[in-house]
This record gives structure tokens, sequence and C-alpha cells, in this order.
């Protein structure tokens, strides 16, 4: 009963680890080397490949990977407001649609996956393309916008540089002198080359979970010698964060268990929209909810047409960037970013700056 959530755990676990961050965001400095590693080059590629990395790397870990790359490229140089907000809108949107190229990244589709039998091949073909051209539409349309932006960064980014030369050496801590929280800080960032075997290692325990996701008693104790393998490479490794994934299982755990409880009033409701207005209906619900619980609750209709799932689920995922708590990897994004937001971020302003890469995402499902 309860696959779906166990198995969330475990590929987040494994995904957020220190060698499939690093692998991931080398990708994304290659793509960002395709344009001189300038700002605007690495605004795109953040924006463009993280989101859909997260179809393999599960969206949380996507979502991790290019909020931190977004705060040191860009939000730590004090963009304007508007800049920063229409960053962290197009972020959320582009997160919440990147992971439907595969069946297992995304919290929504994985929750109706197995009940409707959709397969890697049928949400590439369906879903992941469209998101992908939405994406780039998006992210277009904002570079355009905002391009002048990135000029300006860039020369303040090497007045930052030119004062820091002509800075004295601030002289560094040891070990010793550093508390506990300080030194797990310093340890987590640190720069050390990471094995290509190690790497390969973590990725091989990756696929291996997602070629036996419908199995936890293959994937659990996969889980189990991977723990260990980290144990012994401990060195190239930072600490193994099982909180996230665990609060996510729990979450989609509770989804399950009181998710039947609704199917008194979610299956007429429903069973009784065209596509469109069904569309429509999961978009501006999402944003009062969870996108997965909104597509789970649609498994507990019976006989939904396949015209009907298509729709709900795209509906579920385009609006998963309107609110914080519209998608389940918002709040990771949203707790690296949000210092740099006075008061934190505001949710109008979040939700009108992701107002539009959302239409378009929507427009994309609609007619592609």
């Amino acid at each position: 009963v309860f696959i779906e959530p166990m198995f969330v755990v475990v590929i987040m676990a494994i995904a957020s680890t220190r060698p499939v961050v690093k692998v991931s965001e080398q990708l994304l400095g290659l793509a960002a080397g395709l344009g001189g590693h300038s700002k605007a080059a690495w605004w795109f590629s953040i924006l463009l490949i993280a989101p859909l990395l997260g179809s393999f790397i599960t969206e949380p870990a996507a979502m991790t990977i290019a909020a931190l790359l977004l705060a040191n490229q860009f939000y730590k140089h004090r963009p304007s407001s508007g800049f920063a907000y229409a960053t962290i809108g197009l972020l959320f949107v582009n997160v919440s649609v990147g992971g439907t190229l595969t069946h297992f990244a995304a919290p929504p589709v994985l929750m109706v996956a197995t009940t409707w039998d959709w397969s890697m091949g049928f949400m590439a073909a369906n879903f992941g393309w469209k998101a992908a051209l939405g994406i780039l539409i998006s992210n277009v349309l904002y570079f355009i916008v905002f391009r002048g932006q990135f000029a300006k960064m860039g020369k303040d980014e090497v007045k930052e540089a030119s004062e820091e030369f002509h800075t004295p050496e601030v002289q560094k801590l040891k070990p010793g002198q550093m508390s506990h929280d300080e030194f797990e800080a310093m340890w987590a960032e640190r720069e050390t080359t990471i094995p290509w075997w190690v790497t390969l290692v973590h990725l091989c325990f990756l696929a291996w979970t997602v070629y036996t996701a419908h199995y936890p008693a293959l994937f659990i104790p996969g889980l189990l010698f991977f723990l260990g393998f980290m144990s012994l490479t401990a060195t190239h490794q930072n600490k193994v964060e099982l909180k996230g994934p665990i609060m996510v299982g729990f979450f989609l755990g509770g989804l399950i268990i009181h998710g039947g409880l609704q199917a008194w009033w979610i299956a007429p409701v429903l069973g009784s929209l065209a596509e469109v207005p069904l569309m429509l209906t999961a978009t501006i619900l999402t944003a009062f909810n969870d996108n997965a619980a909104i597509t789970y609750l649609a498994t507990l209709v019976p006989n939904l047409a396949e015209a009907s799932k298509y729709a709900v689920v795209a509906g579920a995922v385009t609006g998963g960037g309107l609110t914080v708590i519209a998608n389940a990897p918002n709040p990771a994004g949203q707790s690296i970013l949000g210092r740099f937001f006075e008061h934190g971020v505001n949710p109008l302003k979040l939700l009108i700056a992701a107002l539009v890469p959302t239409i378009i995402m929507g427009l994309c499902f609609m007619i592609l």
C-alpha cells in the first residue's frame, strides 16, 4: 500500500547525496560554458536543465541544486525585486513540470503512475516534451524582459572581485577553533574532488532504485547497502540527509491513509467535468493544496476517462509553482532563497511572477 512513499524516501535520499549533486552541478556548468559562463548563460542553463534533470534525480534534489546555484550566481548580488521574484516563480513552475519526463521523479505523477499504468515512455511522449518546450518558451520570454539585469550583475561581480583582491586576507579558522555547526557547514561546502568510481556507484544505486521501484523488498535493502557504501567512503560524502525525504514520505503516506475519505465529494466533481475545465480546476486547486494530493484523489474516481486523467495531471503539475505549498519541493527552494527577500517571499508577488509561465505551460499541455 505504501510503496510510493517508501520509494520517494529512498530515491530522494540517494539523489541528494554529494556525488550526485556535484555531477549535476558539473552538467549545468558544461551547459553554462557554451555561453562563456556568463551570467545569462548560467541563468538560462540553471532554469532549463536543472528542472529537466529533476526527472532523473527527483524534483526535490533538482530544486535544491538549482536554488543553491541561483543563490550563488545571482541572488547574492542583490538583483531587483522584479528579477528576484520572476526567477523564483519561474524556478517553481519549471521544477513542477520538469519532472514529467519520467514516472518516478514528480510526486503528483508517482501517485498515479502505478494505478493508471503510466510508464516512462508514456510520460515522455505525452508530457515530457511539452514540458520541455514550455520551459524553453518561458525562459526565453523572461530572459528578454530581464536581459539588462545580467549585464549589470556581471559588472557588479567584477567590481566585487576587484575589491576582494585589495582586501587583506582574513585569517581562516582552524577546525579546532570552530563550533560543530561551523565545521559541518565548512565540510559540506568543500571543493575536494570526488573519485569517478564513487559517483558511478551512486548513479548505479540510483538506477537500481528506479528499476526496482515496485518492489520494496529490493530497493529498501538497496538503501541499506548504499548507506554502508557511504560509510566506507565517508571522506567523499556529506552527512546523509534523511529528514527531508522521510517527511515527504510521511506526507504521501498520509495522503493514502486519509485521501480515501475524500472520495465522496472529489469523485463526483472530477467525474463531471470536461477535459479543459478539469485541467483548470486542477490547476487552481493545486495552488491551495499539494499537487500530489490532487492527483491522488483523481485515482479514487472510478472509470475516469483517459483524457480526464491527462487533464488532471497536466493541471496539477502546471499549477505547482503558484504558491509555496503547491508542490513538495517548493519549501526547499524557499528555505534557500528566502533570505534574499525582505521579510521573506511574498505569496502575492510569487503568484504574480509565476502566473505567466503557468499560463504558457497550461497552453502547451492543452494545445500540443
